[in-house]
């Protein structure tokens, strides 16, 4: 592990989780996605999590999560909420889901 970018605000370290999943059968994933969203939602030190589709691949979904830190993040990589989701994807995706773990250098909150 690298240590991560200094930036003017050090302060505040964000981390953005993004998943992307290729699906075999839409109709099925997106009800298992929407709730492992909610769920996260859910999570104490989850600060944000959005499910989006493609416009150019209606097979391709990306979630993307904001986490207050990236030890957050990677905890939640074991969480009951995720291994759920990872188990309901089981025979839906056309391949294995992309995981990455990103340092959020502009990713504060408008609001």
């Amino acid at each position: 592990m690298t240590e991560p970018i200094s930036t003017l605000d050090d302060d505040l370290e964000i981390a953005l989780l993004q998943l992307t999943f290729e699906a075999s059968d839409p109709e099925l994933l997106l009800p298992a996605l929407s709730k492992y969203v909610v769920m996260t939602r859910k999570e104490a030190a989850c600060r944000n999590a959005d499910l989006c589709v493609s416009f150019t691949d209606p097979n391709r979904f990306v979630i993307i999560e904001k986490w207050e830190s990236e030890q957050a993040a990677r905890e939640h990589f074991d969480s009951p909420v995720m291994v759920e989701m990872a188990e309901s994807c089981s025979g839906i995706l056309a391949d294995r889901p992309d995981v990455d773990l990103l340092q959020g250098l502009s990713a504060h909150d408008l609001n």
